[in-house]
Parts: structure tokens; C-alpha cells; sequence
């Protein structure tokens, strides 16, 4: 496989096959939380693709590092470190920028520094022995698989909110899991598509 269809491939797979959210299951607090708007959850998408993708260019650098130093160990405070550090300079940039977004984000914003799908796609990008470039392909698709997930559920989530066919008892959060659970489903039949 040549350089340039293996980088295809590692984007592709990372924005369909192994969507972190509807595949890999990680990141679902912000992608139930952020969803009730198309808006917040493009805003929240932008933000989140930014943080994975500069937090696995610096974790990659300082996976080498600790390599070198042979305390491995150490990589999962790292990179937790890294992450939160990110995270707040996302804050206090949307802070000064977009108050609006800011505000609409609330609690979900700093939540970030916990989602699970960041440090797990620096994990997996330590794990799978990605090159830099490799890295920085596969967090550019896993943040953009992260905000096609969680457009098509804010888009799905406000037409739900204008229908009154829905009965009482799932309205809200339990017609949003449903639909979380089948849109899900269509992307497991992505599964197997692409092997690296």
C-alpha cells in the first residue's frame, strides 16, 4: 500500500469505520449533552477537532520523549495534562471571542479535558505507532468523524423537538438515545470496510 492510499485510508477509517462516538463509544457526554442545537454542536465539533488535533501532534512529541527516558508509564497523566492545558486555551479563546458559544457550551466546554475520545485517540495513535504525519491524519479524521456525528444528531434531535406525533414518555432524552442507538447502528455497517 503506498504512502499516500495508506494516509486515505487511516482518514477514511477514523471519520466512518472507527467513528469515535457511534463506533468506539468514547466522547458521548459532549455528544448527548451538545446536541439539542445545531449551532452548539458545530461549535463544540470546531473545538473539539482543534484539541485533538494539536493534543496528538504534542503527544506524539512527548511520547518520543518518554520513550527515549524509557518511562512509558508516564504517558496517560501526559497526555491528560497536555489535553487540559488545550482545553484551556479553547476556553479562554471562545471566552473572548465568542461569549455566546461560550455560554451555549457551558459545563460541556472544560468537559472536554475529560472526554475520553481525546486521550484515547492519543492512546491509540501511540499504540498503533503512527508516524507525525500519520497522527496528525488520523486526529484531523477523528475530529471531523466526531463532528459528523454530532451535527447529524443535533440536526435529527431539533426536528424530533418540533414533532408532536412523539408520546409523553419519549419525548426528550429517551427519543434522543433511540436515535443515538440507530444512527449508531448505520455506522457499524461501516465495520470491516477498511483494514489497515
Amino acid at each position: 500500500m503506498s504512502g499516500a492510499t495508506r494516509l486515505f485510508f487511516i482518514f477514511l477509517s477514523a471519520i466512518l469505520v472507527n467513528n469515535f462516538v457511534l463506533s468506539r463509544f468514547l466522547g458521548i457526554c459532549p455528544f448527548l449533552g451538545v446536541s439539542k442545537k445545531v449551532d452548539t454542536a458545530l461549535g463544540m465539533s470546531i473545538a473539539v477537532t482543534f484539541v485533538m488535533v494539536f493534543a496528538s501532534i504534542i503527544t506524539w512529541f512527548l511520547n518520543v520523549i518518554l520513550v527515549a527516558l524509557n518511562i512509558q508509564f508516564l504517558q496517560t497523566i501526559v497526555f491528560i495534562l497536555i489535553i487540559a492545558t488545550l482545553v484551556q486555551f479553547v476556553e479562554i479563546f471562545l471566552k473572548k471571542t465568542s461569549p455566546a458559544l461560550y455560554d451555549a457550551l457551558g459545563i460541556f466546554l472544560p468537559l472536554i479535558t475529560t472526554n475520553c475520545a481525546i486521550l484515547g485517540l492519543a492512546l491509540l495513535n501511540v499504540q498503533n505507532e503512527f508516524t507525525l504525519l500519520e497522527t496528525i491524519i488520523n486526529a484531523l479524521g477523528a475530529g471531523l468523524g466526531f463532528a459528523l456525528a454530532l451535527i447529524i444528531f443535533a440536526s435529527i434531535r431539533e426536528k424530533l423537538e418540533l414533532n408532536n406525533d412523539i408520546p409523553g414518555p419519549f419525548k426528550g432524552i429517551p427519543s434522543a438515545l433511540i436515535t443515538a442507538g440507530i444512527l449508531s447502528m448505520s455506522f457499524m455497517g461501516f465495520q470491516g470496510m477498511i483494514t489497515l
